[in-house]
């Protein structure tokens, strides 16, 4: 997830079919599922969340003191990857109040462009989340899009409150084993009270642990982190490239600076248009259509690999068998335990992408059937898979972000009962509604000024998403395409990975590439087909 910059034009790239409104695929036929998200959405609006959307942009911070805007960039070769540079940034904790409070530090890497003659400008890139990493992703940029390597000094950073820059903190591993104990979808009160309990002592533990931190990690904050940078990188603009929670980055700092965007990809949409208790209100919908209309029929066609069932029926079965076993009996191997949340967070991070991650999560599934006598590769898998989806570094700027940019509903029974509901619906993230929004429900009050996502005074921006992302549902990135005046969205068909570029895809690496290196947008909305499909 990274990469993009420069100049402006209207040609068509040549491969794709253009449309003035990108349809849905075959495959998003959605019936009662999406009348289902709709009603929940509407219910976010009646509890007072949805109103958020329309408020008004951040307010304007006031001009960063010269011991910022001076410092330099003591660029040197990265630690954990020779091909970069690394260096360190200072910036104020709240650039609303500068003075206030101890500074932080962002950690930023950078790889200059291979052919300095063809140098067009710099191409900043961001890590998705919120909790991702980004400081050494150009060199995966670099290694998988050289054209891009060659003409530009691609960027990367740790966003404040993760990596090597200045971190929250919150639980130690052995602390945080108790938030994923137990089984999400049991539903009776004391599993309510033990659930909430949980999150409540995870809330607590991050305010008190992260020494005021909390507050101002918010993608607003991050946003005048990265106009900070591009003033210290000199470059009168820059442009942008970001996957996932990085499209809200991009969005925030593109309205924000709309003057210093050269040129704009973002890839797999989070609703920037909205609130996050809006969107994320849609993920248990999006997951097990990605679970149950792709990845199930997928695992179904290679039963003579697998050995899991030979219909989508069967294999889900099979599924919800083995975690029912889990339930009454956890593998525990060392400091592995191995039970129905496990199995869940497992089976939500291997279907973000065909490629990898379906082989990956087959394969561990088939080293749970007997633990003790499994192939000790699968058995290898089965920990990577099932055992390190999340941390709580992770979730440290993940619940930062996400309950402090966007007003979140307090109210536990509302989350309590929407928790049932989507327990019942669409299991799979469903389950752990409640774990989740209960932490956001113990959050600090957040404080952070709101951000419009209008697109007012950009250069086309182009957006790419997949019909079945998991993560990123198509139905929000359609909206948040709306508000953002002048994109162009890119719908990659018969598909659901998370992150479409670089990738396999030609017909999107031409119109990203196209876009980036020459300026060239297509004429409005354009579908690419998977290439499975073509």
């Amino acid at each position: 997830m990274t990469t993009r910059d420069l100049a402006r034009s209207t040609s068509t790239p040549t491969t794709g079919t253009s449309t003035r409104r990108a349809r849905p695929a075959r495959r998003t036929t959605l019936g009662g599922r999406t009348a289902a998200l709709l009603a929940l959405l509407a219910l976010a609006s009646a509890t007072g969340t949805a109103d958020a959307v329309a408020a008004p942009t951040g307010a304007a911070a006031p001009a960063a003191p010269s011991r910022y805007t001076h410092q330099q960039l003591g660029w040197q070769t990265c630690a954990e990857e020779a091909t970069l540079e690394c260096a360190t940034m200072t910036a104020p904790r709240d650039w609303h109040h500068p003075g206030r409070g101890p500074d932080i530090t962002v950690a930023v890497s950078r790889h200059r462009a291979a052919d300095p003659a063809r140098r067009i400008g710099s191409l900043l890139t961001a890590a998705g989340g919120p909790g991702g990493q980004g400081l050494l992703r150009p060199a995966d940029h670099v290694r998988n899009a050289p054209a891009l390597g060659a003409s530009y000094d691609i960027i990367g950073f740790d966003q404040r409150g993760v990596g090597h820059s200045t971190r929250a903190v919150c639980q130690t591993p052995e602390e945080f084993r108790s938030f994923f104990s137990g089984d999400f979808r049991d539903d009776t009160p004391a599993d309510r009270a033990r659930v909430i309990a949980n999150s409540t002592v995870l809330a607590a533990d991050c305010e008190q642990r992260s020494g005021g931190l909390l507050p101002f990690l918010t993608t607003e904050q991050t946003a005048r982190d990265i106009d900070l940078l591009r003033a210290l990188l000199g470059e009168r603009r820059i442009s942008y490239y970001g996957p996932s929670y990085a499209t809200m980055i991009g969005a925030y700092y593109a309205t924000l600076f709309p003057h210093r965007i050269e040129r704009m990809v973002l890839d797999s949409n989070i609703g920037f248009d909205g609130t996050w208790e809006r969107f994320q209100l849609g993920q248990p919908m999006s997951f097990q259509r990605r679970f149950e209309e792709d990845f199930l029929p997928w695992l179904a066609a290679r039963d003579a690999t697998y050995h899991y069932g030979t219909t989508p029926a069967e294999v889900k079965a099979r599924w919800e068998a083995r975690r029912a076993t889990l339930r009454e009996h956890p593998i525990v191997d060392g400091q592995l335990t191995l039970g129905p949340n496990q199995l869940d967070n497992g089976t939500i991070q291997g279907i973000y992408r065909e490629n990898n991650g379906f082989t990956l999560l087959a394969t561990a599934l088939t080293a749970l059937d007997d633990w003790p006598t499994a192939d000790p590769a699968a058995r290898a898998t089965a920990r990577r898979v099932f055992g390190d989806y999340l941390s709580p570094e992770f979730l440290a700027e993940y619940f930062a972000v996400t309950c402090s940019d966007t007003p979140w509903t307090r109210d536990l029974a509302l989350w309590a009962a929407r928790g049932t509901e989507n327990a019942a619906r669409w299991p799979l993230v469903g389950a752990r509604t409640l774990a989740f929004s209960a932490v956001c429900a113990s959050w600090p009050t957040p404080t952070a000024p709101r951000v419009r996502v209008t697109g007012a005074g950009l250069p086309p921006t182009l957006m790419l998403n997949s019909v079945h992302d998991p993560a990123t549902y198509y139905e929000a990135a359609l909206s948040a395409h709306r508000a953002l005046r002048g994109s162009r969205l890119v719908t990659v068909t018969d598909n659901g990975d998370h992150g479409q570029y670089p990738g396999p895809n030609p017909c999107v690496r031409t119109a990203v590439e196209s876009y980036l290196l020459t300026g060239a947008t297509p004429a409005g909305d354009l579908t690419c087909p998977s290439p499975t499909t073509t």
